[in-house]
């Protein structure tokens, strides 16, 4: 951590940002500040807006506890400021952050090491609103977001392609649609944790995600034993081929039909929710790490050598 006198480390939360993801980031940063408090660090909570250089030169924090979600503060873009002030954040640095967050060139360091994934094309909105660039059932989102955030189903049948908000990004992401089960895998550090499986009543949104009740996480997944183990080993060596460090979260898509060929990775989330209904927290108290011992565990972690 930071080279300071003080006996208490000084952690600033950031939190808020200008993102998509500006709700979820805020519960996520006012949840692990009242952990780490509970753990003994001295805490500034800190909404990180246009002034985030100077606010953290004036408060002059030992560690940066990153809890931003979607862009600007996953994409690097906070972390390249962290690095320039020499400020130990936690998660993952720069580059990894950057990979992470772009869907399709993460998708690409998972096939140059052979983890599987599905088809799927970047390509302007307006093309995408034209004609259908894969052949249904497909999904269409955002390169760049995460949580669900603008996330289109066309399904089966459909005539039609699907009419974007305007609010989506120029260039969008359509993939190719995996029927099944939603399951994820936290990594901490150089270990697995376990498997979620995460059971919805339709698809796995954002009001899944963050709603109390709006899903149920199954943990250990009640899954076989190949598939389990492949969960595992998978979210590993995303985790290690994107670069990342600290903690991270593979999700995936399951067709059980398709047995251990139906299995594909859809993303690793270099900075997961840290809110009551997340899936971190939860896969770590399996093994007996308080929500505070996990905060706290990664301040300890921080780094800012990239």
């Amino acid at each position: 951590m930071g080279q300071s006198s003080r006996t208490t480390p000084k952690v600033a939360v950031l939190m808020g940002g200008p993102s998509a993801e500006r709700e979820v980031s805020l519960s996520s940063g006012r949840e692990c500040a009242a952990a780490l408090r509970g753990e003994g660090f001295e805490v500034v909570e800190l909404d990180a807006g246009p002034d985030l250089c100077d606010r953290l030169a004036e408060i002059k924090p030992d560690v940066a506890f990153n809890a931003l979600h979607g862009r600007w503060g996953e994409d690097g873009c906070v972390q390249g400021l962290l690095e320039w002030l020499r400020i130990p954040y936690t998660h993952s640095g720069v580059l990894a952050s950057a990979l992470a967050m772009d869907k399709q060139r993460s998708k690409e360091v998972y096939a140059a090491v052979g983890l599987p994934i599905v088809e799927s094309v970047i390509s302007h909105k307006d093309e995408v609103m034209k004609a259908h660039l894969l052949k249904p059932p497909y999904v269409v989102k955002p390169n760049n977001e995460g949580s669900s955030v603008g996330i289109y189903i066309v399904q089966d049948g459909a005539n039609r392609p699907p009419v974007l908000e305007e609010s989506m990004s120029s260039f969008v992401m359509v993939e190719e649609y995996v029927a099944g089960r939603e399951l994820t895998t936290t990594v901490i550090g150089d270990r697995a944790l376990t498997v979620t499986d995460i059971i919805t009543e339709g698809w796995y949104d954002y009001e899944a995600k963050y709603a109390v009740g709006g899903s149920r996480h199954e943990l250990p997944a009640d899954i076989p034993k190949e598939i389990f183990d492949r969960c595992m080993d998978y979210a590993l060596r995303a985790h290690d081929a994107l670069g990342c460090r600290g903690v991270t979260r593979t999700d995936y898509r399951w067709d059980e039909a398709r047995g251990a060929d139906g299995l594909f990775l859809l993303e690793t989330n270099t900075q997961p929710g840290m809110t009551p209904t997340s899936l971190v927290p939860e896969q770590a108290a399996l093994f007996g790490m308080t929500f505070g011992q996990l905060c706290a565990w990664m301040v300890e972690d921080a780094s800012c050598d990239r």
